[in-house]
């Protein structure tokens, strides 16, 4: 494929998008470029039909019914419980490090320079405000390496086998089963990996809809998107 943006000696594009690759629906592409298999962008194209339907139904149940017509919805199996997956997406983030590097699926994902020292992480809320950008294929490619220094300029390195720590493939969430819609298709959850200082986390943010909204006041609260803490570990 040919590179058609402007990088600098890192690598990085001039416009601000990362110019490493990754990887999806099985041919290599460029973050912030449009390429996907056209398969893959029908099925996700119901799959966010079903999730923005959702939203504006304030319920799952009925907006799947009505799209049962589609092919995609018509192979969709009824959810079983407890909820597992296959496949899933990524991204990494650093706070308050120095020089901090994360190899995800043999990419750098994250590479900043040794002289510079990351912002601070803003709480449990900003936490709730980051998405996974990368598209992974099936569960799970080589354990990530991490190097950072942290603040006070001590280095550090870790191998982190997301295989492990996911091992029972299932889907980590804060919603109660009862309340899940068991006809919604649920989309491949999101694995956040993120360096704070000496702390290194593991969250996993799934989009779980419901069978009523969360929120009786609010008709758009049909799905949960919580972020929920998998694993940790202070260097």
């Amino acid at each position: 494929m040919t590179d058609k943006y402007k990088r600098d000696p890192d690598g990085q594009r001039q416009d601000g998008v990362s110019g490493y690759p990754i990887k999806a629906a099985g041919m290599e592409v460029f973050q912030g470029d449009a390429c996907m298999s056209f398969p893959r962008i029908r099925g996700a194209i119901y799959i966010a039909i079903a999730a923005l339907l959702c939203l504006l139904s304030g319920g799952c149940h009925t907006t799947v019914q009505n799209l049962a017509s589609s092919g995609e919805v018509d192979r969709h199996r009824p959810n079983r419980f407890p909820l597992t997956f296959s496949a899933h997406n990524f991204s990494a983030y650093c706070f308050s490090a120095w020089g901090c590097k994360v190899i995800y699926d043999d990419m750098y994902v994250v590479r900043r320079p040794d002289n510079v020292l990351t912002g601070p992480l803003k709480g449990p809320d900003h936490v709730q405000q980051l998405d996974a950008v990368y598209t992974s294929g099936d569960n799970f490619p080589p354990p990530v390496v991490v190097t950072w220094r942290s603040r006070d300029g001590v280095p550090h390195k870790d191998s982190i086998d997301l295989d492990q720590i996911f091992r029972d493939r299932r889907i980590v969430h804060d919603v109660d089963e009862k309340k899940i819609s068991e006809i919604a298709v649920i989309a491949n959850p999101e694995i956040l990996l993120i360096v704070d200082d000496r702390t290194l986390s593991i969250y996993m943010k799934a989009f779980i809809p419901l069978k009523e909204p969360g929120n009786p006041a609010n008709r758009y609260s049909g799905m949960s998107q919580n972020s929920v803490l998998v694993y940790t570990k202070t260097y």
